[in-house]
């Protein structure tokens, strides 16, 4: 599918009113495209742009990346989410340095081959750092798309998706596709937003085929997600002598190598049943302090891609604890150095907050 005089109109709207971001100033490098390609997997431009800028003050190339630990990788990326593109960079890194002498490849297999670099990624690097002709299919590029040619199809099918890279890839301008790509993205992200788009002042509307058959609001067509469980926890916090005990999390799975409070899923009564829960996953032996309703630090909410979670901050003490080489206990002064997640990072602001009043 090919729409007449689509790409001279996007890219000439592109010159005039593409997005200011620190990744398109004039000699950036292919290590600073990929960094922010990895962190806009998922993630809005406003929010990455502080996390970008923090980043390459620390890692300012692919050797500071690779020679950090994984703790300073994950603690510079805490807040972000999707914790495992931090660990996939990190890991990148290395083979970057290791097999290609710290030169991002610009072969689209080797490419591909680095870990946490999928179809989209791969394009928007080769297309934006190299200026190689490879399409690109992000959330923003898929509602363009959708709209420009009226699809029916659910963009999120594998059916839909296929259509789509078709649609990229036939309408990709020859030798332009670094700038095409970027117009894109912003014309969806400035005009072609997800609700009420502004039909009015896009540069392709009058080639757009659900503007003209008034079928813009139901573009794109998503299948229904299915409906997101929801879990409750109890997260320990267990202090003695100004440290606190913390949990470090598998290095692979949901926020892998991240330190957290000691957590257990419960039913029921909350602070109760978490004593049981506790001792199954850490072999601690807890006691939930004499006024419950005193020592509950808070109640936490969060959702994740696939579910979501209520967690309850409970005091305890503690009867006895076995030597595990997943838990530590840290000072209280000394919590900012281990990355967390959103809610044991708030647990935590919490506790240095009691504390201090």
């Amino acid at each position: 599918m090919k729409s007449p005089r689509f790409a001279s109109d996007l890219l000439n709207w592109y010159r005039q009113n593409g997005r200011t971001l620190p990744w398109r100033v004039p000699g950036v490098t292919p290590y600073a495209v990929w960094v922010s390609e990895i962190m806009l997997q998922q993630t809005r431009v406003e929010t990455v742009i502080p996390y970008y800028e923090k980043w390459m003050q620390l890692f300012p190339n692919v050797f500071a990346l690779a020679c950090a630990s994984e703790q300073e990788v994950l603690r510079a990326w805490e807040g972000l989410g999707y914790y495992s593109r931090a660990r996939n960079l990190h890991k990148a890194a290395k083979i970057v340095v290791s097999e290609y002498k710290g030169v991002l490849p610009r072969d689209l297999d080797a490419l591909l081959a680095l870990p946490g670099v999928g179809r989209y990624t791969a394009g928007a690097i080769a297309s934006i750092a190299f200026g190689i002709d490879l399409p690109i299919l992000d959330g923003n590029v898929k509602r363009v798309y959708a709209r420009l040619f009226d699809l029916t199809e659910p963009v999120n099918s594998r059916e839909g998706e296929q259509i789509l890279w078709e649609i990229a890839a036939s309408n990709l301008p020859a030798g332009r596709a670094g700038e095409y790509n970027q117009a894109l993205m912003d014309l969806g992200a400035m005009i072609c937003i997800p609700r009420k788009p502004r039909c009015s002042i896009c540069p392709l509307a009058r080639v757009c085929k659900a503007y003209r058959n008034g079928t813009q609001e139901l573009r794109p067509v998503k299948e229904k997600k299915r409906e997101v469980p929801h879990y409750f926890h109890v997260a320990a916090v267990i202090v003695r002598n100004g440290k606190v005990l913390l949990a470090q999390r598998p290095s692979s799975g949901l926020l892998g190598g991240m330190w957290e409070f000691p957590k257990g899923r419960v039913d029921g009564d909350p602070v109760r049943a978490a004593t049981k829960a506790l001792k199954t996953e850490y072999r601690l032996r807890l006691r939930v302090k004499r006024f419950i309703s005193q020592n509950e630090i808070g109640v936490f909410h969060h959702a994740y891609t696939h579910f979501k979670v209520t967690v309850h901050a409970v005091e305890y003490d503690l009867v006895a604890m076995p030597r595990g080489k997943n838990l530590k206990w840290i000072p209280l002064e000394d919590l900012g150095k281990y990355p967390m997640g959103r809610v044991d990072r708030l647990i935590a602001q919490r506790i240095v907050q009691r504390v201090h009043t």
